[in-house]
């Protein structure tokens, strides 16, 4: 796989659901948002729709397929209900992530390794019914290598630990993670798995991820969601658009 310019932006409409949930009313709407999104350069969108149903509903998967014009990433665990939503949506993308129920979010990269004979029988129905399934995973490469026998087309980096060392001002631990992502995104290029990255990147962290040649796509959402309460999300998805283009051209 070749390096390109271009790195996709998917903007994660969770949290615009974690605040309509916080009053269980009706606004604001998660579609709204990701048409928005589409309308202002979003390259795609992703929701995902927990066992729990914290922010994403059912019939907020209904109205995305039903509204959107660019790619959906429907992220989700790797379970029975969730296997069966996919295959009666067919979305684009379907992304396998880590999920527990005490959480806040997700804490860590699918292990992929230890649940390697799991995931090749509940993938492959995916793969059949034409979704592009990716594995949300650690910067590890016996993860990598798993995945790629496990039949996943693309792995997403998560990007959570070297974003908490920026912000904790751990200069060291920061480096040596963001060494990881990086080797991890050429890595997996070169065994022929596209690679994306995401989780807790913002307007200070994304530019150096962006950066990876072999890097084709990023997942945003929380930090975009926060920025567009004071800057509006239109605004706040063309500063992150512009930021990865300026990264990616340097």
């Amino acid at each position: 796989m070749l390096p390109e310019r271009h790195v996709r932006l998917g903007v994660n409409i969770d949290h615009v659901a974690t605040i309509r949930n916080a009053r269980g009313s009706m606004y604001p709407d998660p579609v709204e948002a990701a048409i928005l999104a589409q309308n202002e350069g979003a390259d795609g969108i992703t929701a995902h729709l927990r066992e729990d149903r914290r922010h994403i509903r059912d019939e907020d998967i209904d109205g995305l397929i039903a509204a959107l014009n660019i790619p959906l990433n429907f992220e989700m665990a790797a379970t029975d209900e969730m296997q069966k939503i996919a295959l009666k949506h067919k979305p684009h993308a379907v992304c396998l992530v880590p999920e527990k129920r005490e959480e806040r979010t997700t804490e860590g990269g699918l292990d992929v390794l230890k649940e390697e004979n799991k995931l090749r029988e509940f993938i492959k129905p995916l793969n059949d019914s034409g979704c592009r399934v990716s594995l949300f995973i650690a910067a590890v490469p016996a993860q990598v290598e798993a995945a790629k026998r496990v039949g996943a087309a693309v792995v997403e980096l998560h990007t959570g630990a070297y974003c908490d060392y920026y912000y904790e001002q751990n200069q060291s631990k920061c480096e040596t993670e963001f060494e990881n992502l990086k080797n991890m995104c050429g890595y997996a290029n070169s065994i022929g798995l596209e690679v994306h990255a995401g989780h807790g990147l913002t307007y200070e962290t994304v530019s150096p991820i962006a950066a990876f040649p072999e890097l084709k796509e990023l997942n945003i959402g929380h930090f975009l969601i926060s920025d567009a309460v004071f800057n509006g999300l239109g605004n706040s998805i063309k500063k992150m658009k512009k930021l990865i283009g300026e990264a990616r051209a340097s």
